[in-house]
């Protein structure tokens, strides 16, 4: 509720292949082989991966599974696979001449003072800072007059900067909190409940808490989800059954009140509750995939009360925004694609009832609340404006914004006089300010002290034509006064899912490379959610090619305005966006010179086969629906349309041997595959990052280490000779 629920993460987030090495008998083990990886900047030797023989029958077709051995997480041959390979990629990595350079201005970019907006609990005021190089952000706070403390740090959580806070949320009045806590990276979190007068426990840590929010009643207890601990593995063993729990402080763990999700006709991927900020209901929420979910409701005021249904069906996705007594605001996309704010009623919740509070737009919106008002941001062609709204839904003003960028933040408790926001764009570093809610002017509250110039770069938006007509909005950032002559270093990133909405932002990694001289480009691909659900749904399932069309356009414009050339430009994208790489590189590998396939989703067989996967099949399908699907799927999957023969572009697969979203052995196969294939003298190597999961809560010297290499692989493989 009111966008409180801080969470805090970086996200983040080679050569000639020898004949014969990827064809060894399938009784040849990694570890007696591993020995063979060498690696020259010529060419590479890579460590031998065996074959198995396990086929998979999908109506009527039998699909060869080699590499299934490398989905078992807990066997020492993966382990000792995953070794022989990082010793193959850091030695490549290491030759590269210039890649120390890259890493010391990366540290240099990145060494400065970060604080976040500030938000008020209690009697104090709390943000998060980073000193410069800390591997976790800190968590202060401050009384009005007297000098910030150290709240807590999660830089003593552990030696080596892996175990990161993830949440973290207080009681009403600021005397209680609980927050998780992530080890390596994982998405399995533990609870740790404290007096926040004295910073001490006041019980026994909660375990085995994933995908949870956490919701207070009062000073009593809280909300939280998770699902049973899987039997096996627990990084890639499937959970699909997400259940919803009181704690009630003082109780142990073991006596957690279920509330939702128990039985079979509750049965769903994703649970959540949140409860109203006077303590009066609570909303459910139920979904069964990444888009679409049931709400119930519930009087806490009554001890016998029932979970009432609100909406029966995941056909549009609704939350609670805000509340007062009996009356709730809710944002919902049902019958509004592209958002409105509703008023429901707790005694006549069904939706025929709710009355539109901020209507739907021909813009995007989502929705926060501060100072007792609500502010709208919208999207307009993936770029913020803000309206400020009384809790009638009356407009009282547009807020206006330093220039044409991202906004975000307007949230606060509603006794606040003043909210706080952040902006920034592609070439601006993030900015906070402070907006006076009732005259509606901002200031500075904070500017970055990042060492960018960004007066020495320009960043503009375009439009380009995809393949079947739709128009896409790309920007594309670099330094003033390149040359359009097809010569200049150019990262192309995407993303294209889950409605998900790449909009401009600063990143000080992302800097490192504009002021490398390259140019970076991302595009508004259909999946994501520039343009609401239509614009999701057109790159979801049997229409997921679009996205893929979409990326391929972006590619084809850059190299028709000579932006950049085949020979100069990379593709990158994280875990959907893996995919999208994956896809994209199999399907027009000539188009691109590096592919950067990050924790992507490679297998589209078998994806949901493993932890929480299933719960994409919204975005995706599955491979079970029916013969149309696996045959769709198959046509696009990464894994599965690596071609003997054929020459790939340089590639870097990256991953993390904790992550247990998208489970590693996707980036395992596809490493594979592609070692065994390559016909061209492009080396394609896997980097695998050990304690680490799918980007949260990565310590910024991992970060500047893995962007090292990536930068240094792309401008390598570029013909770049120095810098």
């Amino acid at each position: 509720m009111n966008n409180k629920k801080l969470s805090l993460s970086l996200a983040v987030i080679s050569g000639l292949f020898l004949a014969g090495c990827g064809q060894q008998s399938s009784t040849s083990s990694t570890a007696q082989n591993s020995q063979l990886a060498e690696v020259k900047m010529d060419k590479v030797m890579y460590p031998v991966t065996k074959k198995g023989d396990v086929v998979d029958e999908y109506f009527g077709t039998k699909v060869p599974d080699p590499y299934r051995w490398l989905e078992d997480d807990m066997s020492a041959e993966t382990a000792d696979w995953v070794k022989a390979q990082n010793k193959t990629t850091q030695a490549y990595l290491s030759n590269i001449p210039y890649r120390e350079k890259i890493e010391q201005r990366l540290s240099a970019l990145l060494d400065y003072e970060k604080v976040g907006m500030p938000f008020i609990e209690g009697d104090y005021s709390y943000f998060y800072k980073n000193d410069g190089l800390q591997n976790q952000y800190v968590l202060y706070r401050q009384k009005e007059g007297e000098e910030a403390e150290v709240f807590l740090d999660p830089n003593t959580f552990s030696d080596d900067g892996t175990v990161s806070l993830s949440s973290i949320e207080f009681t009403k009045d600021g005397s209680l909190a609980v927050y998780l806590i992530s080890e390596g990276g994982s998405d399995w979190r533990k609870a740790k409940i404290i007096d926040t007068k004295t910073k001490k426990e006041v019980e026994n840590e909660l375990i085995d808490i994933k995908f949870s929010g956490l919701s207070w009643v009062g000073n009593e207890g809280f909300y939280y989800s998770s699902y049973d601990k899987p039997k096996g593995s627990e990084l890639s063993a499937k959970t699909d059954q997400h259940k919803l729990y009181y704690h009630k402080l003082g109780t142990p763990q073991s006596q957690d009140t279920l509330i939702f999700g128990g039985t079979e006709a509750e049965k769903h991927r994703y649970v959540g509750g949140n409860a109203t900020e006077d303590g009066k209901y609570l909303i459910v929420s139920a979904a069964v995939s990444t888009s679409g979910n049931r709400l119930f409701i519930k009087d806490l005021t009554k001890a016998d009360s029932k979970l009432i249904p609100v909406v029966t069906d995941t056909n549009s996705d609704t939350y609670l925004l805000d509340s007062k007594g009996d009356e709730l605001l809710l944002v919902t996309n049902m019958d509004a694609p592209n958002k409105r704010v509703v008023k429901m009623d707790a005694a006549n919740p069904a939706p025929t009832n709710w009355v539109d509070v901020i209507p739907e737009t021909e813009n995007v919106l989502s929705v926060s609340t501060g100072g007792g008002y609500l502010f709208a941001k919208y999207m307009r062609h993936a770029t913020s404006f803000v309206q400020q709204f009384d809790l009638a839904g009356n407009k009282v003003r547009d807020i206006e914004l330093p220039e044409v960028g991202t906004a975000g933040g307007f949230w606060g408790k509603k006794s606040q006089d003043k909210v706080y926001y952040s902006f920034s764009n592609q070439k601006t570093p993030s900015t906070i300010l402070t907006l006076d809610v009732s005259s509606g002017e901002s200031s500075v509250h904070l500017k970055s002290k990042v060492k960018f110039n960004s007066d020495d770069f320009e960043s503009k938006q375009i439009f380009y034509t995809s393949k079947d007509g739709t128009k896409v909005p790309m920007i594309i950032t670099h330094k003033k006064g390149i040359k359009l002559d097809g010569s200049n270093p150019t990262i192309l990133y995407g993303y294209g899912g889950f409605n998900v909405s790449l909009q401009p932002q600063f990143s000080s990694t992302r800097a490192a490379w504009l002021e490398l001289g390259g140019v970076y480009a991302v595009a508004n691909l259909r999946g994501g959610g520039e343009y609401g659900k239509k614009w999701h749904d057109a790159g979801t399932q049997l229409k997921k090619q679009n996205v893929f069309d979409d990326f391929i356009g972006a590619a084809e414009y850059l190299i028709k305005e000579k932006v950049t050339s085949s020979e100069k430009l990379a593709v990158m994208g994280g875990s959907n966006g893996g995919l999208l790489v994956g896809a994209v590189m199999t399907q027009r590998p000539e188009l691109f010179k590096v592919a950067l396939p990050a924790v992507g989703v490679l297998d589209m067989l078998r994806y949901h086969t493993f932890t929480s996967g299933a719960g994409w099949a919204y975005d995706y399908g599955t491979s079970e629906d029916n013969k149309e699907m696996f045959n769709y799927l198959l046509g696009y999957s990464p894994v599965h349309n690596v071609k003997a023969g054929v020459e790939y572009p340089a590639t870097l697969v990256t991953t993390g041997d904790h992550d247990d979203r998208v489970v590693p052995a996707h980036s395992f196969k596809f490493a594979a595959e592609l070692q065994a294939k390559q016909a061209g003298s492009n080396p394609t190597l896997i980097r695998i990052e050990t304690d680490a999961g799918h980007g949260a809560g990565t310590p910024i010297s991992k970060t500047i280490e893995q962007y090292a290499d990536i930068y240094g692989f792309t401008l390598y493989n570029m013909g770049v000779k120095d810098i």
